[in-house]
């Protein structure tokens, strides 16, 4: 296969996500999309160069989203013992341009060319994100947060956070404890360490009193708590739901966000759960700030790579946004 197609991938800190894409396309498709486990990679150079040889391209041009800060020339991801030089991997690879942004500042760049069916509305009246700011956050292996300011007319521009790792306010004796187990563990408690696929299993495993005989699975237990005969896998993701129902809320006051998306890993897997949750309570739970939350809209992409499509978008030649900080 030859032409003018990019790479793009989307590198977390479990899974390395690659495809190809048309970078003169306005809205970019993705074609011969990949999932590699990164344990089975010693580095990103090889996770890479695997993908590659699969689809038989050396492209010129690529765009790759990481699940960590991206100033500088050194990277290091912040879930995954793999880092390296921004100018060595673009030599590697035999690149002419390598641009390299944060994941969820990826999937900022998508949310704008999103299809009205890629995403659903959790909380709101409609589809359409006409106007900024837009707040889009979510759980995985880590916890995304990003900004998204502007609008459809005048152009979007994106903020790129570290704001996963914002410290944990926890409410009532139950997260009391999940905060002093993780503080204990990590010297202190962000979101992150609760809003993840980790964070799931630590709520669990408090939950079960069993710290001390392994964290399960989180998918394991996601699937436990919609099958229902699980009570204490129900709790955990109840209790994740209303945290991160907390957590969406605070962001959201923090944005002065008209629109809050959630991306992720995990939500999509139990929308269901999530709507019949505390979440909505919890969210709207910030005292005399209740109304002023009540109109936000609230939003979970389904497109099966958001993180890709972004770094589709940075290549291209459409409505891009940009980066600021």
């Amino acid at each position: 296969m030859t032409g003018d197609l990019a790479l793009v991938a989307d590198i977390g800190g479990t899974n390395a996500r690659f495809a190809l894409c048309d970078p003169a396309a306005v809205v970019p498709g993705l074609v011969e999309p990949m999932a590699l486990r990164n344990a089975e990679f010693a580095s990103l150079q090889h996770a890479t160069e695997h993908y590659l040889a699969a689809v038989g391209v050396r492209p010129r041009r690529a765009a790759m989203a990481l699940a960590c800060p991206v100033d500088g020339d050194e990277m290091r991801l912040t879930n995954r013992a793999w880092s390296f030089s921004r100018h060595e991997l673009r030599d590697s690879l035999g690149l002419e341009e390598l641009r390299l942004l944060n994941d969820f500042g990826a999937i900022a760049r998508a949310v704008p060319v999103l299809a009205a069916d890629e995403r659903v509305v959790l909380h709101g009246q409609s589809h359409e994100l006409s106007r900024g700011p837009v707040s889009v956050i979510g759980p995985g292996t880590g916890f995304g947060v990003a900004l998204l300011v502007g609008s459809a007319d005048g152009g979007w521009q994106v903020v790129e956070t570290e704001g996963g790792h914002v410290g944990f306010a926890p409410l009532g004796d139950e997260e009391r404890l999940l905060a002093a187990r993780i503080t204990a563990r990590h010297g202190r408690a962000s979101w992150e360490r609760l809003l993840s696929g980790s964070g799931l299993s630590v709520i669990d495993a408090v939950l079960r009193g069993d710290e001390d005989g392994g964290l399960r699975d989180p998918a394991a237990i996601v699937a436990a708590a919609l099958d229902g005969h699980d009570v204490v896998s129900r709790r955990a993701l109840a209790r994740f739901c209303a945290i991160l129902g907390s957590v969406a809320g605070d962001i959201a006051l923090a944005h002065g966000a008209r629109s809050v998306v959630i991306a992720g890993g995990m939500v999509p897997r139990f929308l269901p759960f999530l709507r019949s949750s505390a979440f909505r309570e919890r969210f709207l739970d910030k005292g005399r700030f209740a109304a002023w939350l009540e109109p936000v809209s609230i939003q979970v992409v389904v497109h099966p790579n958001p993180g890709l499509l972004g770094a589709a978008v940075a290549l291209g030649p459409g409505p891009c946004p940009g980066s600021a900080r």
